[in-house]
């Protein structure tokens, strides 16, 4: 039997956070969408975008990274790996054909994790000064 445990040294639910909570509001999808496409309640989409360290299972992790567009193992690897991005990236379709594409789409990419990994900084800051 499952039981909810708090974090584990080493897991960065803040980061989770700030990466599920950016993707949905670039997809701009709301929780009740993503609870629907992922099949994981509002409830325990909440605690995931609040970052409060609820230990969740892998699979709810892997469902609500396949709903936002992700490889199923995207958040575990952000949340084991201190807010810095999975090495690995699918291609997105529209880049498959076109090199010019891929390249901007690349750099885009490279971009937004950069400013997601400032952004959890901020927030970590931010939360042990509080």
């Amino acid at each position: 039997m499952y039981t909810a445990r708090g974090p584990v040294e080493g897991e960065d639910w803040g980061a989770v956070a700030a990466v599920v909570n950016e993707r949905m509001a670039a997809r701009r999808v709301g929780q009740q969408e993503l609870s629907a496409l992922s099949g994981v309640s509002v409830s325990t989409l909440r605690q995931v975008q609040h970052g409060a360290g609820r230990r969740v299972q892998n699979k709810t992790l892997t469902a609500i990274s396949r709903a936002l567009g992700w490889p199923e193992d995207h958040l575990s690897a952000i949340l084991l790996s201190s807010g810095t991005a999975p090495a690995h990236r699918s291609p997105s379709p529209a880049a498959a054909g076109d090199p010019e594409v891929a390249e901007t789409m690349r750099r885009m990419e490279v971009r937004l994790e950069e400013i997601s990994q400032r952004l959890a900084g901020i927030e970590r800051a931010i939360t042990m000064n509080d």
